[in-house]
Order: C-alpha cells, then sequence, then structure tokens
C-alpha cells in the first residue's frame, strides 16, 4: 500500500477536500495532516481500532496517551472536567498555538484513549486545514507526529511518504507546517492545583509564567 496525497490549500482549504479527509477519518482511517507545528496523525479519538493503530503506525509505547486537536475553547469544555482559571489563561493567551494543555479528561472519551491516564491533552492549533477538519468532523482528532518512535518529526508531506507512507492511506499535503520546534506541553491535571511544564517548545517557560500570574 502506498498512501494517497491530497493537496489542500493551507490557509484556504477546499471544502469538498475536507470533507474527503473527514469521509476518510470517520471510516477508521488514520490520515496525515499539517498541523501549525509538525505533521501528525489524525484519528477518531473515540474509535479504539484507530488508536489502535496509530500506535501500530509509529511503535509507540502504548502508556503514553494521544494529544488532540480542537477547534475551540468551548470544546475543551466538552472533552475535560475540573478545568480552572489556570486553563483560561493559558487558553486565552496562546490559543489558537503551539501550546499543549493537559487536564483531567472527562467521561466523553473512552479511557483507553487516554492511555489509561484519565487525562487528556487538549490543543487549538494556529493551522486551517486541522480546525476545518475538526469542524466538519464535529470531533477532536488526534495530533501526535506523523513519524516513526524515535524518528525525526516532519514538517513536510514527503517526509511523512518516506517515513510511513506504506502504513497510512492518506497523506494531505498543506505545505510546510508552521514550526520547526514541537508544542510545548503543560500539565495541569494536578488536582492540588499545582503546575508543570513538561516539555519546552516553541513557547518558552518564562511566558507560561507571566501568563499564569496575571
Amino acid at each position: 500500500m502506498s498512501a494517497e496525497i491530497l493537496r489542500v490549500h493551507p490557509d484556504e482549504p477546499q471544502p469538498d477536500r475536507i470533507e474527503y479527509v473527514v469521509a476518510c477519518i470517520r471510516k477508521g482511517d488514520v490520515v496525515a495532516l499539517p498541523t501549525d507545528t509538525f505533521y501528525g496523525l489524525a484519528v477518531d479519538p473515540v474509535n479504539l481500532y484507530a488508536v489502535e493503530q496509530i500506535y501500530q503506525i509509529k511503535s509507540r509505547q502504548k502508556h503514553k496517551p494521544l494529544s488532540l486537536l480542537i477547534s475551540s475553547v468551548a470544546q475543551a469544555y466538552e472533552l475535560a472536567r475540573d478545568i480552572d482559571d489556570r486553563f483560561d489563561k493559558l487558553a486565552e493567551r496562546f490559543w489558537p498555538g503551539p501550546l499543549t494543555i493537559i487536564v483531567r479528561a472527562g467521561s466523553k472519551l473512552p479511557l483507553r484513549s487516554t492511555a489509561n491516564t484519565g487525562n487528556v491533552a487538549l490543543r487549538v492549533p494556529d493551522a486551517a486545514i486541522a480546525r476545518a477538519v475538526v469542524d466538519c468532523l464535529g470531533l477532536p482528532i488526534t495530533a501526535t507526529s506523523a513519524n516513526l518512535h524515535n524518528a525525526s518529526e516532519c514538517s513536510h508531506a514527503a517526509c511523512v511518504r518516506d517515513q510511513i507512507g506504506d502504513r497510512i492511506p492518506l497523506i494531505v499535503d498543506g505545505g510546510p507546517s508552521g514550526h520547526a520546534v514541537p508544542t510545548t506541553i503543560v500539565d495541569l491535571s494536578d488536582s492540588n492545583g499545582n503546575w508543570n511544564v513538561l516539555r519546552e517548545g516553541a513557547i518558552p517557560t518564562h511566558e507560561i509564567v507571566m501568563a499564569l500570574q496575571r
């Protein structure tokens, strides 16, 4: 199998092509598409067969949860629980953008989709294609990077094709992705109100601190 390459305009995604991508996701396919950092692997997170496919494609350790792309802050409230003002401050300051926020998962998400952690990692990407797919699907999509475990992340569709083009049916070519560094990950899941930067990426830690102190 060799992946189909579908060209989509990065700033003004063609509706018919977005509908085609969504149809593939609805039937359980794993689709690679550009985000505002690197190319990611998108599936319906409620489809546990599709979620399992991602772990197999990437040779990824199954205790690591998959991050989800959403199209609005309102959608985060549908997927998470125990959200507080720390979340609101970070979302208001950095979304859409390369910030992943880990919070407690709500009941809509299967425990398997959280890698049995009970937490969910959410992001509103500054990427029109990804947001258009989420809006059309009506659900979040997974966003784990479209590369093999321990291999370099991909900022172009050709890189995805070379690494995993024989493992997935569709690659959305939206040109180069937005950043050469990954998202910053902030963990807000602690019930005692503690927070932690798990990975400093496109957003420096001092900017996170400043936003939370407002």
